[in-house]
């Protein structure tokens, strides 16, 4: 049995919506007006956060309006050097100088010129891709760039390899740039066996992510790299409806974790995601990508509907094989709060009504408990991967 078999699991995949349902109608807007959410996602929402289903619905407005000022910043001749919500639901606008600061107030969304900055912090972790490419530095777990505290932020946990040890000492060279946290548990791919389970290939459980078309209109899954490392034939219900065309995981190699199956003429991917009995079904209209801090959920087979907030992008984790194999570097992953357990790879991640990415992995051993039971993952952009293999996300 190939160890990377069993770094497989299910994301839900609902029914098409016959009507487009929303909520979160405007003050004074007409009873006829098409509200802006669907009442599933606020609800999930309203309670992860603990609040109101209409403090949801603001909040999920003001995400939009600042992503939306953020964008048209660059019209104005400035250039961002990253940005991140807070814990409040503010976006902070990284700039380089008082002037560029002074215009971003004026525009309305918070500014501040960073000590480092994203552009310094990518080269720092850049710096550490390279050598963990050399030697996998086993016992540090990942390591990203956090624009909330201004580093680059490395996570180790208790095995401390000679190959971490110079790691570390590459990455405290650089100073307060860098943020080590200890007592990490170690990473590994969240994947399962079951037998008759939702997405099959040779006896073993993978998943079902998001549809998607390239310039000629053929058919595409997107998922997670790991579930389709094989490029096999992949079932819906004991029924072929896919088979895996590429993928960027190779266990034991520096990876992404990304991958597409291509989708047989008479199947199609659904443009809503399954919540497990807790949300209903969630359309997805796009896949702009959310900002640090801003509210997400997922849905997977292990675990069902879970939510929380994104962390962090560009993150790189090392793998663990819970069998004894190589252990993975992967690259270009985004971090959450959302709570995963093996099995839920591949999983569908949404913010708003927006595709976020597919569930790469998280901490061995990991328990969640309910839709908003603390934890982490790991979660391959899907943004990322439809650019890649220049691919159009459908959409409901």
């Amino acid at each position: 049995m190939r160890v990377s078999r069993k770094y497989v699991l299910t994301a839900t995949v609902g029914a098409l919506l016959s009507v487009s349902v929303v909520t979160g109608a405007r003050a004074g807007e007409p009873a006829s007006a098409a509200p802006r959410y669907q009442p599933q996602m606020v609800q999930a929402l309203a309670d992860s956060l603990g609040v109101t289903e209409q403090t949801a619905v603001r909040r999920l407005d003001q995400q939009a309006a600042q992503q939306k000022l953020l964008a048209e910043l660059g019209e104005d001749g400035i250039s961002p050097d990253g940005a991140f919500f807070d814990g409040t639901g503010a976006l902070t606008v990284n700039v380089d100088d008082a002037r560029s600061a002074a215009k971003v107030e004026a525009a309305g969304l918070d500014a501040r010129i960073p000590e480092h900055g994203q552009a310094a912090l990518d080269r720092i972790k850049a710096g550490l891709d390279a050598k963990a490419a050399a030697r996998v530095p086993t016992g540090v777990t990942a390591w990203s760039v956090d624009l909330a505290s201004d580093t680059v932020t490395v996570e180790v946990a208790g095995d401390r390899s000679a190959a971490a040890r110079s790691f570390l000492k590459a990455a405290r060279a650089h100073g307060d740039a860098v943020r080590v946290v200890e007592g990490k548990q170690a990473l590994a791919p969240q994947a399962t066996i079951y037998p008759g389970s939702r997405m099959t290939f040779n006896g073993y459980l993978c998943s079902v992510g998001y549809g998607a078309k390239d310039s000629s209109g053929k058919q595409y899954l997107v998922t997670a790299g790991h579930c389709i490392e094989d490029l096999p034939d992949l079932y819906y219900n004991n029924a072929h409806f896919a088979k895996g065309s590429h993928t960027r995981f190779a266990l034991g190699t520096r990876s992404v974790d990304m991958g597409i199956a291509a989708m047989d003429s008479d199947d199609s991917i659904a443009t809503s995601v399954g919540t497990y009995g807790q949300a209903g079904t969630i359309a997805v209209r796009g896949s702009s990508r959310a900002a640090a801090g801003a509210a997400l959920c997922k849905s997977g087979q292990t675990t069902g509907w879970t939510c929380g907030k994104v962390k962090s992008y560009n993150v790189t984790v090392t793998y663990t094989d819970p069998n004894g194999g190589p252990q993975t570097v992967v690259s270009g992953l985004g971090s959450s709060s959302v709570c995963t357990e093996g099995g839920d790879s591949g999983g569908a991640y949404i913010s708003g009504n927006q595709a976020q990415g597919m569930t790469s992995g998280g901490p061995m051993g990991q328990q969640c408990s309910g839709v908003n039971g603390a934890g982490s993952s790991y979660f391959q952009p899907l943004d990322d991967a439809l650019r890649y293999y220049g691919l159009t996300l459908n959409t409901n």
